[in-house]
């Protein structure tokens, strides 16, 4: 987007569209989503996601709006809420406040070689990196949760692989996060979120080189190479003690140092023009794609050494002519 488009978007939804938004995502809802304002701003925040990322591509004037300030104009123009709106800042808080007590599922997907796991990295700029997983719907069993999560934000489909038994899960503070075992997954396997402007890159990175501790108040913290990670570390030594319970037999252990790959990355163009949200653009039952062949916004970005970051990534220190230069 062009720096006189994005001067441009500074016009608020009409009246027309708000009410268009309204019915099409609160008001036509099933009678069991309309018994609480938390399941509410749950629509209200999916007609969020649809007007960042589709009215907007359609209208170059309207402007980006966070989820608080879209919230008051939907209760503003929508007849249904507008007699709550005097109440409108205790029910978002209370929104905020239930949002983070419900479950998280997702997975940790290993390679064939046991040394490195999947993860996806947000949208926004200087978004973390973390485990492909998201919040639960309503009456959702875990399994299918981490099934749904892991298809939108890498396009790979976990349903076979998938035992229900091999988790690991950890609670912080009120909130629970399981997180299922998929191990042995090609490292040629490509990927490809299924959703608009959430994941910005998808990449193998070393177990090793993963934070295994927190030592801030934030749940965001670097690791051993100075990438920032979101939820990480909970999981990291369980997942350490699990390898070392599962890991395979020696014949299948590369030899060579197995170092971190981006495999997905979104365009620097698209990335600069980012808003938060999600659209999705395909079910788990849709059929996988190259990602090399999905939409023009994304490009595959296979052991390249071009991509920005990725010789950081890659990057360890020799440490054997490191002590042989120190003791000389």
């Amino acid at each position: 987007m062009s720096g006189n488009a994005r001067a441009q978007r500074s016009t608020l939804p009409s009246q027309e569209l708000l009410d268009d938004l309204c019915s099409r995502f609160v008001l036509n809802a099933p009678e069991e989503e309309l018994q609480s304002f938390e399941r509410i701003l749950f629509l209200v925040e999916q007609a969020h996601w649809f007007y960042e990322d589709n009215t907007m591509e359609q209208n170059v004037t309207l402007k980006s709006l966070t989820l608080r300030e879209f919230t008051s104009l939907m209760f503003q123009s929508c007849v249904a809420l507008r007699p709550y709106i005097s109440q409108i800042d205790d029910i978002y808080k209370d929104f905020t406040t239930y949002k983070i007590r419900v479950p998280v599922t997702g997975a940790i997907i290993l390679d064939e070689s046991y040394e490195r796991c999947l993860l996806v990295k947000g949208w926004k700029p200087g978004a973390s990196w973390s485990f492909p997983r998201g919040k639960k719907n309503k009456d959702e069993e875990d399994h299918k949760c981490a099934v749904r999560e892991v298809w939108e934000e890498t396009g790979f489909d976990v349903t076979e692989r998938l035992q229900v038994e091999e988790y690991l899960e950890v609670v912080i503070g009120q909130q629970r996060m399981r997180l299922y075992i998929i191990a042995g997954v090609k490292e040629g396997t490509q990927f490809a979120p299924q959703t608009k402007k959430e994941i910005s890159e998808i990449a193998w990175h070393r177990v090793d080189e993963l934070p295994v501790a927190s030592n801030e108040t934030s749940s965001h913290n670097r690791g051993p190479t100075g990438m920032k990670y979101f939820m990480v570390w909970p999981f990291v030594g369980p997942l350490k003690n699990w390898i070392s319970e599962h890991w395979p037999s020696a014949a299948l252990k590369s030899e060579s140092l197995i170092r971190g790959t981006t495999v997905w990355k979104v365009k620097p163009n698209a990335v600069s023009s980012s808003s938060s949200g999600a659209g999705i653009l395909a079910p788990p039952t849709a059929p996988l794609q190259s990602s090399s062949s999905s939409s023009d916004i994304i490009q595959l970005v296979h052991g390249s050494t071009e991509v920005p970051g990725l010789s950081f990534r890659n990057f360890r220190f020799d440490r054997a002519s490191i002590i042989q230069k120190l003791e000389v």
